[in-house]
């Protein structure tokens, strides 16, 4: 029996050990997830990669312009102011500067910048998607860790009933009131209460470290979240009609990505077609140079010759498609199936988040029905254990009959907290598909 207490205290010590530093709210999870975890900085790596395209492709109105300077170095024979050959040594220097603009291609570059302003947004609604996604897990993690701590008080509860019944069993058995045989049954069942409450205690853990991992948490050992009162709670059911359920499709940002990214398929369609039409372009420069050869001939000064050698050039490009191997009328086909394509996801897109929110919907109903069906399963077992404890403690019962009802009321109480935070986080999630802040 001592060996059992010290079990049993080692396990209540564990489960409430070092006072925590901070409780996390549902809402400072999510602020803090969405801020931190990599899933979303990753998401948001690929947003600042289309602002960098679109900068890109504005610039593309802008001229290029190089500049370049040559040096070159010559050895051999060469011809001499002599009229004979003989060996020599030249050297050249060029500078020359050049800039060229498009003026037109098709409307190539008007369309690549609208293109690009519609993957930025796309992309936008891709960081809104991601950050969506990680508030439900936070949500789902952080209720998962709520109805782990009711599993344990229910396993406590269960400990407190044992232990009574033990010092209560030893007791009789030193008055010759009850055999060994009902004590060794009873404290089995303490062993088996403590063993409950240790894997209770491991699964709060577990889902603490869940949750800590999605926060990005460098360590979860002081992690722990806060206990909101359930009876304040709103849990009534919420029925969404059908034309409400589509009218939220609208408001989600990975229907908006679709969206954004069938109409960009609009401008893909119109760069494929400026392919087939005539580009121009305007080119201007200047440049100079110098020579300098050891073959006799005199040369003018360095400077001299940079000036007598300056020179200017304007000249304007005209590209005329004739012929390319079908390749612009592949890229117009090519395209055309990426639109449709596009449509399928967006359909697809919108078809699975009705689907979504329909079976929330259904899942917040069954909760609530679980919830006053559970209410009601555990003041009947209730009832049934006070009965059957007193008919035990008066002798009428065996001890048996006395674990049984014990169990089942402890299950009861189980049911109801699962069915109370299922409905607590399917309502959650329905106000929050309609606009509400995500929380109680």
């Amino acid at each position: 029996m001592k060996k059992l207490l010290i079990i049993f205290s080692a396990v209540l010590t564990a489960g409430t050990a070092a006072a925590q530093t901070h409780e996390w709210t549902l809402q400072e999870c999510t602020n803090y997830a969405v801020e931190n975890n990599l899933s979303v900085k990753r998401t948001e790596d690929n947003l600042h990669r289309q602002e960098i395209q679109l900068n890109s492709a504005q610039n593309a109105y802008l001229p290029s312009v190089n500049a370049s300077v040559d040096q070159n170095f010559s050895f051999g024979r060469g011809l001499t102011a002599d009229n004979t050959y003989t060996n020599t040594n030249t050297r050249s220097t060029s500078f020359n500067l050049g800039a060229s603009v498009n003026l037109f291609n098709g409307f190539q570059t008007k369309n690549n910048v609208e293109l690009s302003k519609l993957n930025l947004a796309a992309s936008t609604a891709d960081l809104e998607k991601a950050k969506n996604d990680i508030r439900i897990q936070v949500a789902q993690s952080y209720v998962q860790i709520l109805y782990d701590m009711e599993i344990e008080d229910v396993a406590r509860r269960q400990i407190s009933i044992d232990s009574a019944q033990v010092a209560r069993l030893e007791a009789f058995v030193s008055n010759g009131k009850a055999s060994e045989a009902e004590l060794s049954q009873q404290r089995a069942s303490l062993a088996n209460s403590t063993l409950t409450l240790t894997q209770a205690i491991n699964n709060k853990k577990l889902a603490l470290l869940t949750l800590a991992q999605i926060l990005e948490l460098p360590n979860a050992d002081d992690f722990a979240i806060v206990r909101p009162d359930t009876s304040s709670m709103r849990t009534e059911p919420i029925v969404i009609p059908n034309d409400s359920a589509s009218s939220i499709n609208y408001q989600r940002p990975e229907i908006l990505a679709e969206e954004i990214r069938l109409e960009a398929t609009e401008y893909n369609l119109k760069i494929a077609k400026g392919q087939a039409l005539p580009s121009l372009n305007l080119s201007a420069g200047m440049g100079t140079n110098y020579y300098n050869s050891s073959n006799g001939f005199k040369v003018e000064s360095f400077g001299k010759q940079l000036d007598n050698n300056f020179s200017q050039y304007i000249g304007l490009n005209l590209n005329i498609p004739i012929f390319n191997k079908f390749q612009v009328r592949n890229n117009i086909r090519d395209v055309r199936i990426q639109q449709y394509s596009q449509q399928h996801n967006l359909d697809l897109a919108r078809k699975n988040l009705y689907k979504e929110i329909q079976q929330v919907t259904l899942n917040a109903a069954n909760a609530s029905a679980k919830v006053a069906a559970a209410r009601e399963a555990v003041r009947n077992s209730e009832t049934a254990f006070r009965l059957a404890q007193a008919k035990y403690e008066n002798g009428k019962s065996t001890i048996t009959e006395f674990n049984e009802t014990k169990n089942g009321f402890l299950k009861s109480q189980s049911d109801l907290a699962q069915a109370i935070y299922e409905n607590m986080y399917n309502t959650m999630l329905l106000r929050w598909y309609q606009g509400e802040e995500m929380g109680w």
